[in-house]
């Protein structure tokens, strides 16, 4: 199979549904694009109702043109990251894997451009982050949950305001930044570093005040990114993570239990925000996003100091932080259906804590008018202990 015909079956797949996210391509199945959050059949002709794996395995191959750093990535490790030019049309994050010995192939479509925190609709606080001179601030979620396009809008607003030297570490670059009144030095992974550790390593010696690092996939990195903080820098970075508390306890957990006093005292320091994020189905159609942000109170400090305690857990920090633009995912959630982007069982299976949310809805309802239970015709039993007893 030729370039032109893969490119065509790409752009075949682009067009065929509006807002495409993904791409999928996965034997015994057709060709799949990721369209609101569902996965759904793309029609071409010839028809191609189930792809075999010499036809998925082709695809793959000539993604990876010939790249032997790549390819070697991909017999060793079973799976690697790279980056791919529709041109004139997208570019895309590409993960090829295997699976059961035949080999799968996921496109992640990239914005052509960098999405401002205007535009994104983000919360208050994500303008303070970029207003941050160090420290650590971690964007974390599940993949695809938009952890990269909320970094690429920080950065734009540091690209657009402020003049200092930024260092991107990424595997792959995703968001293309233009030179602004920052001065952009972006770095591929495979290309220009063979590492994260040995990247980091390299940008402290680069002079740079901002580095973003793609991920946090291990402890050498996230050794590398304290250190970066602590010296004055301020560091960018994704974890995948469910919730502000879990992101403290993965990052301690990295670490041996002797170890663990030490790390904590160096994260109260330099940890300045968390934001965590949820893609959520929309009322109408489409997705909306909900964020837990924590930042760095004397509270929180404490917290990641001494560990959770009884009243003082991260969720009750966060949730009586309002004041200074923190917020729970259920807070966020609730605001979401008072707004009406999102309905009433969404709200309550994307929430933290059930009940919470569950609260907060019926309140809402009542406010509106609306009935807050299914239960009617209840009425007293006024019969009831007037019968004479029989002894």
């Amino acid at each position: 199979m030729r370039q032109q015909e893969i490119d065509h079956i790409l752009t075949a797949m682009l067009e065929s549904h509006e807002n495409v996210s993904d791409l999928n391509v996965t034997v015994d199945k057709p060709f799949q694009v990721e369209s609101a959050g569902s996965l759904l059949p793309v029609s071409l002709n010839p028809p191609i109702d189930k792809l075999t794996p010499f036809q998925a395995e082709v695809i793959a191959i000539n993604l990876l043109r010939g790249d032997r750093r790549l390819t070697k990535m991909l017999l060793k490790t079973g799976s690697c990251d790279l980056a791919y030019q529709l041109a004139g049309k997208a570019r895309f994050r590409v993960n090829i894997f295997s699976q059961k010995a035949y080999y799968s192939t996921v496109m992640r479509q990239l914005a052509t451009r960098v999405p401002t925190i205007e535009e994104m609709s983000l919360p208050p606080a994500f303008y303070k982050m970029a207003e941050e001179k160090n420290g650590i601030i971690l964007v974390t979620g599940a993949t695809g949950s938009g952890k990269s396009t909320s970094l690429a809008s920080m950065l734009n607003r540091i690209n657009e305001n402020k003049s200092l030297h930024v260092v991107t570490l990424e595997d792959p670059v995703e968001f293309v930044h233009s030179q602004k009144k920052a001065t952009f030095n972006q770095r591929e992974l495979g290309l220009d570093f063979d590492s994260f550790g040995t990247g980091m390593r390299a940008a402290l010696r680069q002079a740079p005040k901002v580095i973003l690092v793609g991920e946090m996939r291990d402890r050498e990195t996230l050794e590398i990114g304290l250190s970066a903080a602590e010296t004055g820098h301020l560091v960018l970075s994704t974890l995948h993570t469910v919730d502000a508390g879990s992101t403290i306890n993965r990052i301690v957990g990295m670490f041996e239990k002797e170890e663990e006093k030490q790390i904590r005292i160096r994260l109260a320091d330099t940890m300045r925000w968390i934001a965590c994020q949820r893609l959520l189905p929309m009322a109408g159609g489409g997705r909306v996003a909900a964020f837990e942000i924590m930042g760095s109170s004397l509270r929180v400090k404490d917290a990641i100091l001494n560990g959770e305690g009884e009243g003082r857990t991260f969720y009750e920090m966060i949730e009586q932080g309002q004041a200074f633009d923190m917020m729970t995912f259920d807070q966020c959630i609730s605001a979401l259906y008072e707004a009406g982007s999102i309905t009433a069982d969404t709200a309550v299976g994307y929430a933290s804590r059930k009940a919470v949310v569950g609260r907060s809805i019926d309140s809402i309802k009542s406010k509106r008018g609306e009935k807050t239970t299914s239960i009617e015709a209840l009425s007293l039993d006024n019969k009831y202990g007037r019968g004479k007893r029989k002894i």
